[in-house]
């Protein structure tokens, strides 16, 4: 098992598929399995969402997989894990939700520097089709520009 010092696990597709209004960083409530597991980068947080559950901030749908050396201690892979935020940013964010359209989706999975787990959640809208091509567009226009900069 080779456990790194950082991890970082990005939904490279929350960008693409919405609009990014704002950005927070929130803790999560583990258990000790799971972040011996988060440890050695075995999650994945492309299918996932944030959703309230009775006035606190849920991520559901997040999957980290099982610790191989854990026994029956161990965890369920999808489950609802709490995030922990200022109750300010709660209210803010509940407030921002209840508009048609916003949704909160986590971009980032990582370990600070402290050693504590963390998720850069965002609060977004989703994008329409044609919002989408303008996306691939503008890469593409960049991608195509570096290459002429790279070559002269």
């Amino acid at each position: 098992m080779k456990i790194e010092k950082t991890v970082n696990i990005f939904n490279r597709r929350a960008r693409f598929e919405y609009e990014i209004l704002e950005e927070y960083e929130a803790g999560m409530v583990l258990t000790g399995t799971e972040i011996k597991s988060l440890r050695s980068s075995k999650a994945s947080i492309t299918e996932s969402f944030c959703q309230f559950i009775d006035g606190e901030l849920y991520i559901i749908n997040m999957m980290i997989d099982e610790y191989k050396l854990g026994t029956f201690y161990n965890h369920k892979t999808k489950r609802e894990r709490k995030l922990l935020l200022h109750k300010k940013e709660l209210q803010k964010l509940e407030k921002k939700l209840k508009d048609a359209g916003n949704t909160v989706i986590p971009l980032k999975l990582y370990i600070n520097d402290r050693g504590k787990a963390k998720v850069l959640i965002a609060l977004g809208r989703g994008k329409k089709l044609f919002d989408k091509r303008e996306s691939i567009k503008d890469r593409e226009n960049k991608r195509n520009l570096d290459r002429i900069l790279k070559k002269s």
